[in-house]
């Protein structure tokens, strides 16, 4: 199949049976939901974006799998340079949305899959390389958006207790296995025909070792949304959002051929490592994406307050500029120390990967605090459409906020703002980044590694013996 438009993605997703539920009740219809259709909106865009012929070289590439071209939301990198294409994707669609992807997860997730399964295959002699291949072609072929499934609930500090909380295999069958429990933190889940799901760190209990692929729709997964917000805040007719959701594995089959771990218990921190390292690097990307919206949103307000030529304005905005370029530049700087695989993929550098956290989990809080130095109060007290359009109100919200410009613009740039930094929209950019601990065991010996190098250069350097 070609490559789906947006309009296409969406009629594919109205045909899913999803099994959502949203303030007490089940939803029919994601597409036609409020709450959900920004999420979908902005997934949309992201395959329009791909259809684009402008945008060809950077969202799109030829499989190594199929021979077709796809969507590069689905494919496993092969080197440096395409790693950074992933960054430039990514940062084109945050630029363009100011809102998740929905899409990193799941393409992450595929990626450390690709080198351990083959390395769990080449120890074992199992078959999950293959079942891993046979799905991207399926993914590939149908131009389909996978979520990725990776946080696990907190487990209770009871032993009886914790064997029920985490995602785990309950049955085994001739065909299958059959899987209960559940996954937290999934962004994309309601916009996503396929779920893709892995441990998020080492598990000792074989039956808790298990990757593998389900249809969104499968029987058995229920979707329990979270971070609603009223779907409407975002202003203009082009407004993208996100939801996060609970999945509950309520005795989910899954099919032999779409297991890609099952009982290799040591392959489970490898694999989270792995996803860790791709997601951080993701985050690089799509978060300085989110930042250029909001410096150009500040620019634009200072512009319209008549302030953008004031030093102390042109200071922040240059700081500003600068805190992003380095979360985008970290991103790069990992993806131009990857390693080709075995498997046919890459590896990402895991030390630099964990600097790239460091700065997505930091910088964004910085450059928020400067764009609030600029527009101070005026941000908290911007009504909202519904006072600017009122017969009663209007005059007086357009006398008194115009400045120069049409007070419509003026209200307009400042709900964004509003928005990215403590709206619907500060949900991708501030509060997610901080879920990028998990996955830290060899990372944390990389990093301890260093530290010893580190001290032997400058005991040499110093004259210390031992």
């Amino acid at each position: 199949m070609a490559l789906m438009t947006g309009e296409q993605y969406l009629k594919s997703i109205e045909e899913l049976k999803l099994n959502i539920f949203m303030f007490g009740e089940k939803t029919e219809n994601a597409a036609a939901s409020p709450v959900l259709a920004p999420a979908l909106k902005a997934v949309g865009a992201v395959c329009d974006l791909a259809a684009d012929e402008r945008y060809k070289d950077v969202m799109t590439t030829v499989s190594p799998i199929t021979g077709e071209r796809i969507n590069r939301f689905n494919h496993i990198f092969q080197n440096s340079s395409d790693l950074i294409k992933k960054l430039k994707m990514q940062r084109l669609c945050g630029g363009r949305m100011a809102a998740c992807l929905h899409r990193s997860a799941g393409l992450d997730a595929m990626n450390a899959l690709y080198s351990t399964a083959f390395e769990t295959d080449k120890k074992y002699g199992t078959r999950y390389f293959d079942n891993l291949r046979s799905f991207l072609a399926h993914v590939q072929g149908g131009d389909l958006t996978v979520d990725g499934a990776v946080a696990d609930p907190k487990e209770p500090a009871s032993e009886s207790e914790s064997s029920e909380i985490r995602l785990r295999v309950v049955e085994r069958k001739p065909g299958g296995v059959v899987v209960r429990g559940a996954k937290m933190q999934n962004v994309g889940v309601c916009a996503s025909h396929e779920i893709i799901a892995i441990p998020s760190g080492a598990v000792k209990e074989a039956d808790k070792a298990i990757a593998f692929a389900v249809p969104t729709d499968a029987e058995g997964i229920m979707i329990i949304i979270g971070s609603q917000s009223d779907g409407g805040a975002r202003p203009g007719d082009g407004f993208y959002g996100e939801t996060e959701a609970l999945v509950v594995f309520d005795d989910v089959f899954v099919p032999n051929e779409r297991i890609f771990l099952n009982g290799e218990t040591e392959f489970t921190e490898t694999l989270a490592d792995r996803f860790a390292a791709f997601h951080r690097q993701s985050c690089s990307g799509s978060k300085s994406g989110i930042g250029d919206v909001l410096i150009g949103a500040i620019a634009l307000a200072a512009q319209f307050n008549g302030s953008d030529k004031d030093s102390y304005v042109r200071n922040n905005l240059l700081e500003m500029t600068h805190l992003n370029e380095t979360i985008f530049s970290c991103g790069v700087a990992c993806s131009a120390m990857a390693e080709e695989t075995e498997a046919g993929g890459c590896s990402i550098d895991l030390p630099m990967t964990n600097v790239c956290r460091q700065n997505v989990t930091r910088f964004p809080y910085e450059i928020t605090r400067l764009a609030r130095s600029i527009t101070r109060e005026l941000m908290i007290i911007v009504p909202s459409e519904s006072e600017f359009r009122s017969e009663r109100l209007g005059e007086y919200i357009d006398k008194y906020f115009k400045a120069g410009v049409r007070t419509e613009y003026r209200l307009k740039i400042m709900r964004l703002i509003g928005e990215l930094m403590f709206g619907s929209a500060a949900i991708d950019y501030l509060t997610e980044p901080m879920e990028l601990s998990g996955g830290d065991g060899k990372n944390a010996e990389s990093r301890q590694r260093e530290l010893e190098d580190k001290k032997r250069l400058a005991g040499e350097i110093a004259g210390i013996d031992g």
